[in-house]
């Protein structure tokens, strides 16, 4: 499934952070490109590294870096999705304390699970996985126009955000709870994902603003 934008709401205000954060995305990756292997692995967040005191900056420098095209247009295709309404209700300097938070958290939820890995970690879906966890419980009942494939066919549809950003949620868990039954040291973070989510779940209210909810029809 991929998600192309919310059907059921009007931005009330020009999405500034969001497409600031997807620029600096984009141009990092494009540093990435330039530097090669060097610039990643300088970066990258290794948890064996942060754990024994080194190298803490990369908590933060590896929320803006990605693996390949694939990844990054994935990551930047959800954060459009769901970024700008987040956004719009709690405005930019919130938006953007919020984010870098949620990137933050899912980073640590990363290395607690797993702080002796030498495996680099990198890219924006923890923080995005705290935007969507902030939209379900905000507008849960969305409407997300999504393109769905089945095999050859490919169907447009309006799926509930609640449905959506629950599906995924939970293979993200599915998935994190297999990489424990393989004894998996490496691949996707999904314990980033999981921790992100989760934070924008519980905390994403507390960055949303009583006037910025009232424009949007979400209090009288």
């Amino acid at each position: 499934m991929f998600p192309l934008g919310d059907a059921s709401r009007r931005l009330r205000h020009f999405p500034i952070i969001t497409i600031a954060l997807i620029v600096i995305n984009f141009g990092v990756f494009l540093l990435e490109l330039i530097h090669g292997n060097a610039f990643i692995l300088r970066f990258a967040m290794v948890p064996a590294q942060v754990t024994s005191g080194h190298a803490w900056i990369t908590v933060l420098t590896a929320m803006f870096m990605h693996v390949g095209w694939a990844h990054i247009l994935g990551n930047m295709l959800f954060f459009w999705v769901f970024g700008p309404e987040i956004e719009d209700v709690m405005g930019p300097f919130r938006f953007l304390i919020f984010y870098l938070l949620s990137g933050l958290i899912a980073t640590s939820a990363q290395i607690i699970i797993n702080p002796t890995s030498t495996v680099p970690n990198l890219g924006a879906s923890g923080a995005i996985a705290g935007v969507m966890g902030a939209f379900m419980i905000t507008y849960p009942r969305d409407r997300i126009r999504t393109i769905i494939f089945f095999g050859f066919f490919i169907q447009l549809a309006l799926i509930p955000a609640a449905i959506l950003v629950g599906v995924w949620f939970l293979l993200q868990l599915f998935s994190q709870i297999g990489s424990f039954a393989s004894l998996q040291a490496g691949g996707i973070a999904y314990m980033a994902h999981i921790g992100g989510f989760l934070f924008g779940l519980l905390a994403g209210r507390l960055f949303e603003t009583s006037r910025r909810r009232q424009m949007q029809g979400l209090e009288s």
